[in-house]
């Protein structure tokens, strides 16, 4: 009998040290045979989106690619990706999480290309994922937000030409978040980290105006929803308020807020009482724009 006790007590002990494994997500390759430009074949090299589905009758018809931050040289994965798809689905909109190439081993135009492929990615199998191919928007998250802003102001409606189907499906986002987001490659605002790994240390001048997002902000650029905090110490809140300028004069919704206080980097925020209200802003914006179901 005391050794039926000592080896359930064993047990016990040994399932509560070992956490249960979480149901693993679906992991997409963007090329499957092997990305454009790729310089090994390593998982770095294989930029990837991670399928979040939602369940229950509050599903919607809506996908968004949510690109993490990280300087354009690590990534975020957690707190600014698995989070917020997790997050969506519990709103009934379906999240894509974004690996995308990083610098230094990868510069521009990869990153962009790696985003622009996602969308396309998303649309070409919407009726799988059970969205609409106009409801496809893109999340960044501080790099992320220049890359998921870089998506919305430099985009094409795809190649019909193309045999590969995935090419056929336009770039251009539906709609984009931009939570405390890089957006300008020129002094004095922009992110020095981002811009070296994106461009590095003596890029053409051309190429950091083609990558200042508040400069290439027309009437086709996608409804926006901005997010920061006046305390940022990394990315200045005025690249955030640049951006939103650009979008008023050309006549593109947006809706921006700014929050005295709050470090870089708070993701969804949902123990910080000084932000943790900001998702709650985000589903009722997408809300008004129907991207999302209304409220209960």
């Amino acid at each position: 009998m005391r050794s039926v006790v000592l080896s359930l007590l064993a047990f016990a002990l040994i399932s509560r040290a070992v956490p249960a494994q979480q149901p693993s997500q679906p992991e997409v390759l963007l090329w499957p045979s092997g990305a454009p430009g790729a310089q090994g074949t390593e998982d770095v090299d294989k930029p990837e989106l991670t399928v979040f589905l939602p369940t229950g009758p509050n599903a919607t018809r809506t996908g968004v690619v949510v690109a993490p931050g990280g300087g354009y040289e690590h990534l975020s994965m957690d707190k600014e990706g698995f989070a917020v798809a997790r997050w969506l689905n519990d709103h009934g909109v379906a999240a894509f999480v974004l690996r995308y190439r990083l610098g230094p081993r990868y510069r521009y135009p990869v990153q962009l290309g790696d985003a622009q492929r996602a969308i396309r990615m998303v649309r070409a199998h919407a009726a799988e994922y059970g969205i609409a191919e106009d409801h496809v928007g893109i999340w960044g998250f501080s790099a992320g937000g220049h890359l998921a802003a870089s998506a919305g102001t430099h985009f094409d409606r795809g190649d019909a030409r193309a045999t590969d189907p995935v090419e056929q499906k336009s770039s251009r986002p539906d709609f984009l978040i931009l939570a405390y987001p890089v957006i300008t490659m020129t002094s004095p605002y922009v992110h020095q980290g981002s811009k070296r790994n994106l461009v590095g240390e003596n890029a053409d001048p051309a190429l950091v105006e083609a990558l200042s997002a508040e400069l290439q902000v027309t009437p086709d650029t996608p409804p926006t929803f901005l997010f920061s905090t006046t305390d940022d110490k990394t990315v200045p809140v005025a690249n955030s308020v640049m951006f939103y300028q650009a979008l008023v004069r050309a006549g593109v919704p947006a809706e921006m807020h700014l929050f005295q206080h709050g470090a870089h980097g708070a993701g969804l925020a949902a123990a910080n009482p000084q932000l943790s209200v900001w998702p709650d802003l985000v589903i009722k914006w997408m809300r008004e724009r129907g991207f999302a179901a209304p409220a209960p």
